[in-house]
This record gives structure tokens, C-alpha cells and sequence, in this order.
């Protein structure tokens, strides 16, 4: 019996093996690679295709980027310098165009001797858009991203500050009026706070700044918006046009969606023309056509003219996405805002437009990116985009007649810059709004 057992019994192992060590297709480099760039057969014909796309492009473009030259005062002294280095057949970029020209692309022909304004305009930009971008910052600094749109329009344009400080006025008193009647009917209150601002800028804005004009003259060297250009300007047509046309695309969302016939009309009417006309069209009537609905002898500024006409075309465009956010919410927000008992805009703001918004945040994004880049077609209205405008100008100079793809690789990086950091900060929003447990 106890033979038998003593055959039967199982072995235990009283040592644990060695760890061995995983195989070489399932760990490392090679595991990332065929996981990645040879899963299957038509995943490794793409990627030896990409792979070719790749050398042929290095192939091509390394040996011109090699060759570059940052120091020169001409196209021909740049081939000069090629040919004495590297040869009679050599290629090279000649980035010197660069390093001489590198103001024209950055800020047009706005005078040198005043280029510190719209520095300064950019480095308080950051300090304006800081508090909107992130929630951590004091809200106390929200002071200072409602006064700058009319401290940048002064330091840009130069002038009396005194227009401005008259338009701020009438923001204070529409405000003041608005505290004071909104403890009654708030439907007065605000109807009051649009009215008395309007009153004020048509009627008592204009005697009063040419009264405190002579006595205390806050005044900049005016500049004229033929010498914006490059950067500058689209830049300023960039940053304008997405300040104005979010809360414009909002206002178009609701009005769509809105049981007044009316404004529903109005709306659903104003957005599908915007979005059936070109952009180029509405360039051409902010150049051309508005003047003739002007009365005579209005002096309306161009990039203003542009910058509406930019607003308004996006805007039209973000209204379609937001409402897009708003009928993807599902009913029962809506039930619960009025079971709270909230009214129509409280709903809106508290429950409603937060959760649509950050729903619509990489479309209304990429409508930002679009409407950037498409500053570039100021050019056709006569104004010197970076692109087009300032590059034509700079290879009118007979010492670069003949450069080609410098300024547009130069342009097009900058671009890159721009469009890649609003980009990311969206997916750092989407990140950070993030409420789902998956």
C-alpha cells in the first residue's frame, strides 16, 4: 500500500526556474514593429510605400537644405557662394533672404521706429488670452482681456487714445445702468444697457473726445493700414476674428434653434448665405461694395471692413458646429434644467451651452485654424498678406528676383507653429474636460 502510494504521489517542486527571458518578436523594438508597421500583409506594403515616400523626399531635399547660405546680400551672390563651396551642379537654399527681409514678413511696413507697439501689442496678447485659457489663473485678470482689444486698436493705429477711452465709456455707463435697473424688470435693465451705450457713442462720444483732445492730448504717432502686412496682419485679422466670431457663432446656434419665428428665420437665413458664398466674394465686398453703402466722405479702415466680413463668415460656420454640440445632448438636460426651474438663459449658461461647447470644442477649433489661414487671401483686396503679398514684394527687388520656396517654407513654418500650438491647447482642453470613466 504504501509502494503504491509512494508511485502515485505528486511531484512538488521546492524551487522556483529561473526567469527566462520573453522571446525577441514579443518584447522591445521588434515587438512595437510588428505590431505597428507589419501586423498583416497590406500594413507592411504601406509601410515600405511610406518608407520610400520618406527617402525620396530626404533624398531630394537634404542635399538643397545642406547647402543653405545665411549671409549674403543677393540671389547671386547666394549662387556665388554654392558654386565656389560645393561645386558648379550643386543646389542650395539661400536663406539669406531670410535674415535681410525677416521684418517685411514679420511686420509689413509698419515704421521702424515705432515696431516696439505692436511688440508690445503681442507680448500683451499672451497676458490677455492667459486667464480665458486657463481657469487656474486669477479671474481678477479677465480685468485686463476686456480693456485690451481697445489698448491694442490704439497701440497698433496710434491716434488719441481718446476714441478709445470714449468707446470704453460706453461700456461703463451701459454696465452702470444695468447694476442700477436690474433690480426691478430685467428686461428693461438690459434693453437700458444696450441703448444708453448706443446714445452715447452716436450723440456725446465724438463732442467729448474733441473737447478733452486739446486739454489733455494722449496721443500715439497714427499709423495707416497700408503699411500693416506680414504677420502683423494676419495675426491681427486672426486674433480678432476668433474673439468676435465665437460669441457670434453662439447667438447664431440659439437663434436657430429658437421656437420665435422670426429669429429662427433670421438666423437659419444669415447662415446658410454666409456659408454659400465664398470667402473671396465677401473680401471683394468689404473692399469694394461696402463703400457705396456708406454715406459719402465715411472713411471705414479696410482691415476693419476685412475683419467683419472674416467674423461673420466663420461665425456662421461655428453656429453649425455648436449646434451640432447642442443636438447631441441628450433630452433629458433639458428636462432636468426646467425641472431645477431655470429659466431659459440660466439654463443655457449653467447646464445647456458647458456641455455643447466642450462637445464642439475640435470643430470650432478647426474653424479657428481655417479662418487663420484663410487671412492669407487679403492679398486679393490689396493688403500684403505673409504669403503672397510681402514674398511678391520681396522678389520684386531685382537682389532676389528668382527666389522661390524660401518664403514659403519660412511662411508656411511659422503657420505650422501657430496652428500646431491652437491644436494642441484643444486636446489639452478636451483632456482637462474630460468627465466620462472609461
Amino acid at each position: 500500500m504504501s509502494e503504491t502510494h509512494s508511485h502515485s504521489a505528486a511531484f512538488v517542486r521546492n524551487q522556483m526556474l529561473p526567469q527566462k527571458p520573453a522571446p525577441a518578436t514579443e518584447a522591445g523594438v521588434l515587438k512595437w514593429l510588428r505590431e505597428n508597421l507589419f501586423s498583416g500583409p497590406v500594413n507592411t506594403l504601406l509601410t515600405l510605400a511610406g518608407v520610400y515616400v520618406v527617402y525620396f523626399l530626404v533624398a531630394h531635399s537634404l542635399p538643397w537644405l545642406s547647402h543653405s547660405v545665411w549671409f549674403a546680400g543677393s540671389i547671386s551672390e547666394c549662387r556665388q557662394i554654392i558654386t565656389a563651396t560645393w561645386g558648379p551642379d550643386a543646389t542650395g537654399a539661400c536663406w539669406a533672404v531670410i535674415r535681410e527681409r525677416w521684418s517685411q514678413f514679420i511686420f509689413g511696413f509698419y515704421p521702424w521706429d515705432q515696431i516696439w507697439r505692436p511688440i508690445l501689442t503681442f507680448a500683451l496678447l499672451f497676458v490677455a488670452i492667459a486667464p480665458v485659457l486657463f481657469a487656474a489663473l486669477p479671474r481678477k485678470m479677465l480685468m485686463f482681456s476686456y480693456l485690451y482689444p481697445l489698448l491694442a486698436t490704439w497701440l497698433l493705429w496710434g491716434g488719441s487714445a481718446w476714441t478709445e477711452l470714449m468707446i470704453l465709456a460706453g461700456f461703463v455707463l451701459g454696465w452702470v445702468v444695468y447694476v442700477v435697473l436690474a433690480k426691478g424688470n430685467t428686461l428693461i435693465a438690459v434693453t437700458a444697457a444696450v441703448l444708453v451705450p448706443i446714445l452715447w457713442w452716436a450723440f456725446a462720444a465724438g463732442p467729448m473726445a474733441d473737447i478733452l483732445r486739446p486739454a489733455f492730448p494722449l496721443r500715439l504717432l497714427p499709423v495707416t493700414s497700408s503699411e500693416f502686412g506680414g504677420f502683423l496682419l494676419a495675426i491681427t485679422l486672426g486674433v480678432g476674428g476668433i474673439a468676435m466670431s465665437l460669441p457670434l457663432g453662439i447667438v447664431l446656434a440659439l437663434g436657430r434653434q429658437s421656437d420665435m419665428f422670426l429669429v429662427k428665420s433670421l438666423s437659419i437665413g444669415f447662415i446658410e448665405f454666409i456659408r454659400g458664398v465664398p470667402l473671396i466674394t465677401l473680401l471683394f465686398v468689404a473692399s469694394l461694395l461696402l463703400n457705396y453703402f456708406l454715406p459719402p466722405g465715411t472713411n471705414f479702415d479696410i482691415i476693419l471692413r476685412v475683419m467683419i466680413l472674416v467674423t461673420l463668415f466663420a461665425a456662421a460656420y461655428i453656429a453649425e458646429v455648436i449646434r451640432g454640440g447642442l443636438a447631441a445632448l441628450p433630452r433629458g438636460q433639458y428636462e432636468a434644467a426646467d425641472a431645477l426651474g431655470l429659466d431659459y438663459w440660466r439654463a443655457q449658461r449653467l447646464i445647456i451651452l458647458p456641455q455643447a461647447l466642450k462637445i464642439s470644442i475640435p470643430g470650432i477649433v478647426s474653424t479657428f485654424i481655417g479662418m487663420f489661414k484663410d487671412t492669407t487671401l487679403v492679398v486679393f483686396v490689396g493688403l500684403f498678406d505673409p504669403l503672397k503679398g510681402v514674398a511678391d514684394f520681396v522678389r520684386a527687388d531685382f537682389n532676389w528676383k528668382g527666389i522661390y520656396w524660401e518664403p514659403f517654407i519660412f511662411t508656411g513654418a511659422i503657420f505650422f507653429i501657430l496652428n500646431f500650438s491652437m491644436s494642441r491647447y484643444s486636446m489639452y482642453l478636451e483632456k482637462k474636460l474630460q468627465r466620462d470613466h472609461r
